[in-house]
């Protein structure tokens, strides 16, 4: 069993979900990336996902982008990012990379792998990698035993459903909106489907990401999801605080406030 089996084998015990925080590598810089990352697992983080900031996302809304802008101008690179996941794993909470496919690519496939294991990474968040393109992520992950974490989105059909929640390991992501990452002031009605689609065709955990941004939507999703996967209000902490420091207090504030959402 992988450290995020255990996670959740923990969770789902203590009959709650799981709390995932993302903050991209080197925003505002190194050095604050990973004081913040600390701060979100003092304020109740579970699971870690740090981000391999990238020039093109297709994924991300404005607000993970300027980070990721910042993070880039800032000289981050692949091994820079290693390093947070060095220093996430050391919280004792389980980390994984969010990432892009072609920064893994040009790094080499097996060579990210044995590094992120090395570092003390536990899987890799693919958001435009499909499994049916993934045959070297899936014989490194196997190599260096690291989780595989796939998204299905409301378009899927069942059988990409079947397929993709098959391939994965952790847990399968589930993206709440057909769109891009960011803050929403009501969470989306087709999540709750789409989970429960998800449960017909895998007893994997599911995550669900994409919006949550307070106490309220952290509740609400609790109820019928496994993981809580929150980003842009986490990375919004910093990008608005007048200081490093303020902004690693507001973080850490941020991940309690829906730790405690989710636990009420």
């Amino acid at each position: 069993m992988s450290a995020i089996d255990d996670l959740f084998m923990r969770t789902r015990e203590e009959n709650r979900a799981a709390l995932v925080g993302y903050l991209p590598a080197g925003f505002p810089d190194l050095k604050t990336s990973i004081a913040a990352i600390e701060a979100m697992v003092e304020g109740g983080v579970d699971l870690v996902e740090v981000g391999l900031p990238y020039s093109d996302p297709v994924m991300d809304g404005p607000v993970i982008q300027a980070a990721a802008d910042r993070a880039l101008a800032g000289g981050t690179r692949t091994t820079d990012v290693l390093d947070v996941v060095r220093a996430a794993a050391a919280t004792g909470a389980p980390t994984v990379v969010m990432t892009y496919w072609n920064p893994v690519e040009r790094y080499g496939v097996d060579r990210f792998g044995a590094d992120l294991a090395g570092a003390g990474g536990a899987g890799l968040i693919t958001p435009d990698l499909t499994p049916d393109e993934a045959g070297d992520w899936m014989t490194a992950s196997d190599a260096h035993g690291l989780d595989r974490i796939f998204l299905v989105a409301p378009s899927s059909t069942d059988e990409r459903l079947a397929m993709t929640a098959e391939a994965s390991s952790g847990f399968v992501y589930a993206t709440s909106v057909m769109g891009v990452t960011g803050q929403r002031e009501q969470m989306s009605s087709a999540a709750p489907t789409l989970v429960e689609r998800l449960r017909s065709v895998t007893d994997k955990p599911i995550g669900v990401g994409l919006g949550v941004s307070n106490r309220a939507q952290a509740h609400e999703v609790a109820s019928f999801a496994d993981a809580v996967i929150v980003g842009s209000a986490l990375v919004r902490c910093l990008l608005d605080a007048p200081s490093g420091s303020s902004g690693v207090d507001a973080a850490r504030d941020l991940a309690g406030e829906l730790r405690d959402g989710m636990e009420r």
